[in-house]
């Protein structure tokens, strides 16, 4: 058994944090000691059901829960005083417990773990997730060759080069990275392990779902890194061609924005419902869809990502509409069967992805087939053996 410190920037009542970070380490406190520190949003923070229900749960789990609270204000001296704070919260355990082993869930945890590691002599995990600072100039939230940008292909850089391991999302990624720091990747161990789902929770309806046809969309759409005109386009034309669709996307994003966004002129109206659920609901509102709709802004920013909802939907046997270009998503899409492909936003466009839709929802065995290739693909029972297998690895 190995002492684990995780740090992670993600809020535990977030449903990605419910989703990539408790799914995997409720697997691995079976077997290692883990403190788990994290960053929750000040709506999660302020709601005591949920901190109750999060507390009790990482109890059950064998889970020593350290949250923190995301300061709100201006983004650059609260973000400071957050990542000051963190680290110090970081460095006080290591220097205070025996921890074997820092994972460091994304940039900023990592250099924080890359500092604790050169305070202590303790390991970490580059946990990438994906190529952030890339994801960030793609949303306009920093400049390319800016400071900021600088400082953390830095952060990229060192840690890469230091950690004890680094795990990437994709293999597309990882080709990137080898050409871009070769010297620094030289020997250096780098897992590939996809964002993968519960998928005990994450099931197949055991009826089929009758009615109008509902395409469905969960996570975040206002991110900067979702096509939103593409959604817009998908949903236009699918409404055109069918007056009984129904519309429904689940997100935590403000509803009112969202509407604005993908239905401006109100055509679709009360057939386009947007509203979020708990992340324990999550399971029921994707299995109220028929199929899921993601896309995402494409180049070198998203090589590195794979979408915590396309393994949920995959598991609970609905088919995706995506676009290529996004990690490793066009190659399953296109392997597996599970899915069409769109190649821009145009109404032409929309519809040959909706023709080709229309084809793949005859085959009575896709149902079966999503839910096979999240197993083969996504499968959290695989992720925690792979996470485990590297602790087991770096520790001894």
């Amino acid at each position: 058994m190995a002492t684990i410190l995780y740090l992670t920037r993600n809020g535990l009542l977030e449903p990605l944090g419910q989703s990539q970070v408790f799914g995997y380490l409720k697997g691995l406190a079976r077997d290692h000691s883990i403190t788990l520190i994290t960053h929750e949003k000040l709506g999660d923070w302020t709601d005591g059901k949920e901190m109750a229900a999060a507390i009790a749960q990482c109890a059950e789990a064998g889970i020593n829960w350290q949250p923190r609270p995301f300061r709100g204000g201006r983004r650059g001296i609260s973000g400071a005083q957050d990542l000051v704070a963190f680290a110090r919260a970081a460095t006080n355990f290591v220097g205070n417990q025996k921890v074997e082993l820092v994972h460091a869930r994304s940039y900023l945890p990592a250099a924080i773990a890359w500092y604790v590691w050169r305070r202590t002599g303790v390991p970490f995990i580059f946990d990438m997730r994906a190529l952030w600072p890339e994801e960030l100039i793609t949303a306009g939230r920093v400049k390319r060759d800016s400071i900021t940008h600088r400082v953390l292909l830095a952060i990229e850089r060192v840690c890469l080069r230091d950690a004890a391991a680094v795990v990437s999302l994709t293999h597309a990624a990882v080709n990137h990275l080898r050409q871009t720091y070769p010297t620094e990747l030289d020997g250096q161990c780098i897992a590939v392990i996809p964002t993968c789902a519960d998928l005990d929770r994450f099931t197949p309806s055991v009826m089929p779902r009758m009615g109008p046809r509902v395409y469905g969309c969960i996570g975040t759409i206002l991110s900067g890194w979702f096509r939103t005109d593409w959604l817009a386009a998908l949903f236009a034309a699918a409404a055109a061609r069918d007056p009984d669709a129904r519309f429904d996307i689940v997100t935590r994003d403000d509803a009112d924005s969202v509407r604005q966004t993908v239905d401006p002129q109100g055509v679709l109206g009360a057939r386009l419902t947007i509203g979020s659920r708990r992340p324990q609901d999550m399971p029921d509102a994707v299995r109220c869809h028929d199929v899921s709709v993601m896309f995402f802004t494409d180049g070198l920013s998203k090589l590195g990502s794979s979408p915590t909802r396309l393994g949920e939907v995959l598991g609970c046997g609905l088919p995706v509409i995506a676009n290529d270009g996004v990690g490793d998503v066009a190659a399953i899409i296109t392997q597996h069967r599970v899915g069409v492909l769109a190649t821009g936003p145009s109404s032409e466009e929309m519809e040959a992805a909706l023709d080709a839709l229309d084809v793949l929802m005859t085959d009575p065995k896709l149902s079966a087939r999503c839910r096979a290739t999240a197993e083969q693909v996504f499968s959290l029972e695989r992720g925690v053996a792979a996470y485990d297998g590297l602790y087991r690895s770096i520790t001894s």
